[in-house]
This record gives structure tokens, C-alpha cells and sequence, in this order.
């Protein structure tokens, strides 16, 4: 409760200092006004003692301006006050009916507001023993208003001005709190701009934010100057932008911009700058909404990257896939050709003809694996449709025939085929493309099972649409192997490190396939329990999908299924 009042944040120049000179200036203004007043009054016997007290008040007046009080101490400058209690005795002693007792209210406002609980009691009961002597030595000149009402304002004041300056204080070191805070939180938000700054402009692709109105506020350097050249010479020079085929015009109102303008999020459009040739550039664009924290949009961040080397590097693996797989075709077809005369020669001993047995199921497999590379890479480069013929056909039929089919290879593998799931079925589809997909989960079925296992196949129909199941006791899958299993080239961690051999293309090509006739695929499997497939087909033309053609074939290209369905395929 005692000590000083300190003003937090205030060094002693700026706080007793200032007080002392303001305090003081006060007094002696006023002190100056009484002497004036004085000096035109009668005379008075007091009216020399009257004037000492004045002289005391100016000399403290300007000891108060020129003493640098922070240099000494805060204690010093409690002289300076007590110093105009002494001042202001004298001058009420010297002329007691001139009121100026009332001034003793300026030094108890100053020792109560600078000095805390000590100066305001003690300059109380200072002022209030003064105030006894100059009534003890000038009895009768006193009235009885004053004897109560003076000591009770003299204490008044110095309470008020206690309570006033602890008030002060406290309010004044929240705020300098509040500001330490601030200051600190700004600190931490400039430091974290400047984290971010560094990140965004690390990064290997291009940040844009746009506001609703399409101001762009953040980007960062190389990357969004590449973007946003890219973009400005599309809208404004002409540039041609291709959709992610590379062939088809973009509409403008397609652009990446003008689809964030409009309040739209997407991801991985790509996007190709310039005709076809060594100087068209890819982009992968993705645009994701902001909202503000009222949850209202407040615009998009524009990503991009550059993937021209990407698409170019797959295009030219494709490329060069294709001429391979296409280029050990011919040959692969002689040798079937040759090995099936070979087997129809009677005159070819029994051991001989299972060996000729054998290698023709190799080579017709391997047949099998380079139309799925070939249909794969072609789709790849959007230079093949998967053009179906679709028909009423009995499902049921198809399914039996692949079963017969594969029954020798299952019992190769030691893994039983059930068919005690197979009802009556119709489908609107092309017969070939659905013994196509039977055979490839079949296969993928004996192929990951295990020695002892069980395929179980079936179908049935609902009048809409038709199903297909294909289940096995096999290997199964991860949630994560199954994430990827429908992508081209796709082969699990454990398939791989099992030797099991294959390329990846069967499932995408059949899920392709399934979808071209408005139909798909679906999977469940457990990890060491096994994996169920399922083939939903139309059942009817109505069910069927208008438009089963996959992809688009550039003008003036043959695809790869046209050039080897043209070659006897």
C-alpha cells in the first residue's frame, strides 16, 4: 500500500519531473494571483510574514523547474511539496482572513497522488498539524465553519487524489499490458508472413490468391510469373489452349481463371499452352475456395504446376511401348500359326504334341498381355476408342463358357471353380468384351489364390441391372493396394515381392471396359482372407449408357485395336 505510484512504461523524467513542474507551476500561478490581490489591499501587521510565505512558494517554484529530479531521486522531490505546507503556514499565519489555508489542497493532492497511502496520510496529518498551529496562534480568528470544513476538505482531497492515482496507474499498466501483447502478437504474425513468404516462394509450383473480384493479393515469383504470362497471353494474344489431350480447343469459358471467377473448385485440369510441338508447355491446375470467417467465400488459390516433361516422358514411354508390343505381334502370330499346324500333324508323337500344347497356351497368354499393353498405351495418348457392340446375350452362357475355359488352368494351380452362383441372366452388352473382363478376374482370381483355394462365380439380374461376382481365398489386399488397383502399370507390394508375374493392365482395362457399357466395377478384399469383385452391367438397351465410347480418336490417326483388328488379330 506504501511506496511510490509508478506509471508503468514512464521513466523518472517523464513522470516526477513532469509532476514536480506541473504541480508546482500551478501553486505558484495561484500563489501569484493572491499576492497581486494582496498587494492591493489594505495593510495589514501579518502582511510582511504574508509575503515570506509567498517568496517561499516562488523560491520552491523554481527549484521544482530547474532541479533535474530524475537524476536524484523521487524521495527529494517530496522537499518541494512540504516545502508549500511550510509556505502556506507562514502566509496563513501572517493574514489568517485571507483563505489561502484552502491552498494546503495542492500539496495534499500531489504527496497523495505521487507517494501513494505514505504521502497521502502523512501529508494529511501534516497540512492538519499545521493547520492546529495557526489556529493555536491566533485564537479567535478562526470561525467555526472553518475549524471543520477545511480539515475535511484537505482530506477529502488527498483521499480522492489517492484513489484517483491508484485508479490511474492500474488502468495504465493494462494498457501498457494490452500493448506488450499486441506488440507481441504482431511480432509473431510479421515473423509468420515472412515463414510463409519464404515457403510459397520455395516451393516448386505457382500460388495465386484471387479475391472475388478477381485481384490477384498473393503470388509468388517465378513459377505464378509463368501462369500468369500464360494465362494473359491466352486472353489477350491469341495463345491456343488445348484441353489435357492436347488436340482440343478450350472453350474460354473453361479457363482455369474464368471457372474460379465463377465460384468453382477442382483438381488437376491440365492444360496445354501452344500447338503440338516442342514449344507447347503443360500445365496442372488446381483452384480450391477460401472462406472467410464468417464461412463466406472470399475467393480461390490458383495452383499450377508444370508438367509438360512429365506428359511428354509418359507420352514417349507410351510411344514406345506400343511400337514394341505392336512390332512382337507378327512374329508371335507366325509362331501360333506354326506351332497349330504343328499340333494338327498326326504324324507328331504324343510327347512331343503336349509339349507343342504348352508352349501354344505361353504364346497365345503372351498374345494376350500385348493386346493389353497395346490397348493401354493407345488409350494413354487418347488415340483409341474401345468401341463396343452391344446385344441382348445371356450372361449366364458367357460366364459358364469362361469357367470351362479356365478349368484347366485352375486345376493347374490347385484351386477349385464354383459355379453354384450362376442364375439365368440377361445384359445388354457385347459378348466379347464381357468374356474379356470374366477372363481377366478369373485369371487375376487362380492366379493370387492358394494352393487348395476356392473362386466363387456367379451372377444374377434384378430386371435393371445385371451382376457378376468373382471371389477368392486368396491373398487380398490393403485398404492402400486397393486405393491404386484400377490405375494402368498398377501392381501391389505383395504381388510384386510374391514373383507373381503380370503387367497391371488387366483390372484397367476391364473396370474400362465395364464403365463403356454404363456399367462398373467394385471391389472388397481383407489383407490374407481374400477379394470380391463385383461387375454391374446393364440389363437392358433402356439401362444401358447412350454413349459407350471411351475416348476419342485424334482425326486422321488409326488406333492401335483398329491397325491390329485390321491385321487379323
Amino acid at each position: 500500500m506504501g511506496g511510490l505510484i509508478r506509471f508503468e512504461g514512464d521513466g523518472p523524467d517523464r513522470t516526477f519531473a513532469r509532476v514536480a513542474a506541473l504541480n508546482q507551476l500551478l501553486l505558484g500561478f495561484v500563489v501569484l494571483i493572491t499576492a497581486m490581490l494582496t498587494a492591493f489591499s489594505p495593510h495589514s501587521a501579518g502582511e510582511s510574514l504574508f509575503f515570506v510565505g509567498i517568496a517561499m512558494v516562488f523560491v520552491a517554484t523554481g527549484v521544482a523547474l530547474v532541479v533535474p529530479w530524475n537524476r536524484i531521486g523521487a524521495m527529494w522531490l517530496a522537499l518541494v511539496p512540504l516545502t508549500d505546507i511550510v509556505a502556506i503556514t507562514v502566509m496563513r499565519i501572517g493574514e489568517p482572513a485571507s483563505g489561502v489555508g484552502l491552498l494546503w489542497v495542492f500539496p495534499a493532492m500531489w504527496l497523495a497522488s505521487t507517494y501513494a497511502l505514505v504521502g497521502a496520510v502523512g501529508g494529511t496529518i501534516m497540512i492538519l498539524a499545521a493547520f492546529a498551529l495557526t489556529v493555536w496562534l491566533q485564537p479567535g480568528k478562526v470561525t467555526g465553519y472553518s475549524l471543520v470544513l477545511l480539515p475535511l476538505v484537505v482530506i477529502s482531497v488527498s483521499g480522492a487524489s489517492y484513489l484517483t492515482a491508484r485508479r490511474t496507474a492500474a488502468q495504465r499498466a493494462l494498457l501498457n499490458k494490452q500493448a506488450r501483447v499486441l506488440a507481441q502478437s504482431l511480432e509473431r504474425s510479421r515473423r509468420q508472413e515472412q515463414e510463409l513468404a519464404e515457403l510459397i516462394e520455395a516451393v516448386g509450383f505457382g500460388l495465386i490468391r484471387i479475391a472475388q473480384d478477381g485481384a490477384v493479393s498473393i503470388a509468388n515469383e517465378t513459377p505464378a510469373q509463368l501462369q500468369r504470362a500464360l494465362i494473359r497471353r491466352a486472353a489477350g494474344d491469341g495463345l491456343r489452349v488445348y484441353a489435357d489431350d492436347g488436340v482440343t480447343p478450350l472453350h474460354p469459358d473453361e479457363m482455369p481463371l474464368e471457372r474460379a471467377l465463377r465460384g468453382e473448385a477442382f483438381d488437376g485440369q491440365v492444360l496445354w499452352f501452344g500447338d503440338v510441338g516442342a514449344d507447347s508447355i503443360a500445365l496442372e491446375i488446381s483452384v480450391r475456395r477460401v472462406r472467410d470467417a464468417t464461412g463466406a467465400d472470399a475467393g480461390a488459390v490458383l495452383a499450377s504446376r508444370d508438367v509438360t516433361r512429365e506428359l511428354r516422358a509418359m507420352r514417349a514411354r507410351d510411344e514406345l511401348v506400343a511400337s514394341v508390343s505392336h512390332e512382337l505381334r507378327t512374329p508371335l502370330t507366325s509362331i501360333l500359326g506354326y506351332l497349330d499346324l504343328a499340333i494338327d500333324d498326326p504324324d507328331v508323337p504324343a510327347t512331343a504334341r503336349r509339349g507343342l500344347e504348352i508352349a501354344e497356351r505361353n504364346a497365345e497368354r503372351l498374345l494376350g498381355i500385348i493386346a493389353d499393353i497395346l490397348v493401354a498405351s493407345a488409350d494413354s495418348r487418347r488415340s483409341v476408342d474401345l468401341t463396343i457392340e452391344p446385344e441382348d446375350a445371356d450372361v449366364a452362357e458367357i460366364v459358364e463358357a469362361a469357367v470351362e475355359s479356365l478349368l484347366p488352368r485352375a486345376q493347374e494351380a490347385g484351386v477349385a471353380l464354383d459355379t453354384a452362383g450362376v442364375e439365368p441372366a440377361s445384359a445388354y452388352v457385347d459378348p466379347q468384351r464381357v468374356r474379356q473382363i470374366m477372363d481377366n478376374l478369373i485369371v487375376n482370381a487362380i492366379k493370387y489364390n492358394r494352393a487348395g483355394g476356392t473362386v466363387t462365380i456367379g451372377c444374377t439380374t434384378d430386371g435393371d441391372s445385371t451382376w457378376i461376382l468373382v471371389r477368392d481365398t486368396g491373398i487380398g489386399m490393403t485398404e492402400t493396394e486397393m486405393a491404386g488397383l484400377f490405375e494402368r502399370f498398377y501392381r501391389a507390394e505383395s504381388i510384386r515381392s510374391g514373383g507373381r508375374k503380370g503387367t497391371g493392365l488387366g483390372l484397367a482395362i476391364s473396370r474400362q471396359l465395364a464403365r463403356a457399357h454404363g456399367g462398373d466395377i467394385t471391389v472388397r478384399s481383407t489383407a490374407q482372407v481374400g477379394s470380391t469383385f463385383m461387375v454391374r452391367l446393364p440389363a437392358t438397351r433402356a439401362a444401358a449408357a447412350p454413349a459407350p465410347r471411351v475416348a476419342i480418336r485424334r482425326p486422321g490417326e488409326e488406333s492401335a485395336v483398329g491397325r491390329s483388328e485390321a491385321e487379323g488379330e
